[in-house]
């Protein structure tokens, strides 16, 4: 039996250290997923393309840069979510690739893939071909919209899924102001939330394996999670029968909870109760504003939003950004700046959490990256290894893991499997 099999004591000290992933997903949602199953310690095998891999390593720029200053072949945007994998190139549509595919899921726990609904089974690689060589494994399918339903056969993008599960209509600026209308969030976050779902999904699937020695296949679809995490929005609707609407940067059921232009720049005030809104018009020398009856309570306040709000934002702009934070946070009214990237990462308390990581690299030298969130006592994840060059682990994962000779792994080359 290879070696690679036991894991190392270095492994087993990690919370998943004891797992092993065959990730066949690309992009987003997937890598998404696998990332925080490789952070908690599993081992992700991360097959791709020959030749070309993950789609994402060729979007950029930006790409990371080697020693002088140069573009590396790794794209931004594959280095956010592909930290700690190991990368193996297979040809899946040739026979003797899906061979490969089938022996490493003897050796996996958890098979997780992001292709069109029913393409792996004609490759024999579909959940019931592998459930035939390991009757225990847990397989995740990510797609656009599931396995089943009128929708099932279409792709899926998180921009789609965003306008078509609801979230554009509910951000962006008001309709009735300027600039107003539909806006997707900044970042890919139905992708984003189907890989926090799918993790979830595959971490309960492994606890009931363990309990019952019982696999399962697990169906993820971003529409589902768009529709699910719409929270209090789809709560409103469904208990009102009413359709909320876009309210840019405030809040439907609070008020004030929302932007405002200060002397110099903006600062977000989220008055969470009525004693934090009495004390932030005491601290801006409105205090006949506290005890107003138009004003005293949150559905008051929500309901005269159109009255009040313009005295509010008259009101902040007598003092600058830095004084209506310091002012506020003295008496505990929750507030702050809105910050770029670049403040975000000169930000004391983010540098306090060493959230950026610099981590070895194989052709930049050296390339930063943002650490799990996940702080664990007993477990910590750290940096991980630097996301992998394009099947840079291929002759390791099909020898340590497979047992395959170097004869046997040549062979494969020569064929163009690898």
């Amino acid at each position: 039996m290879p070696a690679s099999l036991t894991p190392s004591p270095a492994a087993q000290a990690k919370a998943l250290g004891h797992l092993r992933v065959l990730d066949l997903s690309r992009v987003l949602a997937g890598p998404w997923c696998s990332q925080n199953l490789a952070d908690l310690g599993a081992d992700v095998i991360k097959v791709e393309r020959p030749g070309s891999g993950d789609d994402t390593r060729a979007w950029g720029p930006p790409y990371a840069k080697d020693a002088q200053g140069k573009d590396t072949s790794e794209a931004a945007y594959y280095l956010a979510a592909n930290r700690g994998k190991r990368s193996i190139t297979v040809d899946i549509a040739k026979p003797e690739g899906q061979a490969l595919i089938r022996e490493l899921a003897k050796h996996a726990d958890v098979v997780l893939e992001n292709y069109k609904v029913g393409q792996l089974k004609r490759y024999g690689l579909d959940y019931e071909s592998l459930k035939a060589v390991k009757p225990d494994l847990v397989y995740c399918s990510v797609t656009g919209f599931g396995q089943d339903g009128p929708y099932a056969h279409r792709a899926g993008y998180d921009f789609l899924i965003q306008g078509m599960g609801g979230l554009m209509s509910v951000t962006g600026e008001r309709d009735d102001l300027p600039g107003g209308g539909p806006q997707k969030a900044g970042v890919a976050l139905t992708d984003l939330m189907t890989g926090m779902y799918s993790t979830i999904a595959i971490l309960a699937a492994l606890t009931h394996r363990d309990r019952t020695g019982e696999g399962q296949y697990i169906d993820m679809a971003l529409l589902d999670v768009q529709v699910a995490m719409l929270a209090n929005m789809g709560s409103n609707y469904l208990n009102s029968g009413k359709s909320p609407k876009r309210w840019g940067n405030a809040h439907a059921n609070i008020v004030p909870y929302q932007t405002f232009a200060c002397a110099d720049g903006h600062i977000i005030v989220a008055t969470g109760n009525d004693g934090q809104y009495q004390k932030f018009v005491e601290v801006g020398g409105r205090t006949e504003l506290a005890g107003d009856p138009r004003f005293m309570t949150n559905p008051l306040r929500v309901q005269n939003r159109d009255v009040l709000v313009p005295i509010l934002a008259e009101m902040v702009k007598s003092k600058t950004r830095d004084e209506w934070i310091s002012q506020l946070e003295e008496v505990g009214v929750p507030c702050g700046p809105i910050n770029d990237l670049h403040d975000v990462f000169q930000n004391p308390q983010v540098q306090a959490r060493g959230i950026v990581t610099e981590t070895p690299h194989p052709t930049a030298g050296k390339v930063k990256l943002v650490r799990s969130p996940m702080r664990m006592s007993a477990t910590p994840t750290d940096g991980g290894a630097a996301p992998p060059l394009l099947g840079q682990h291929t002759e390791e994962i099909l020898r340590d893991v497979l047992g395959h000779s170097a004869q046997d792994i040549a062979a494969l080359r020569a064929k163009g499997i690898l």
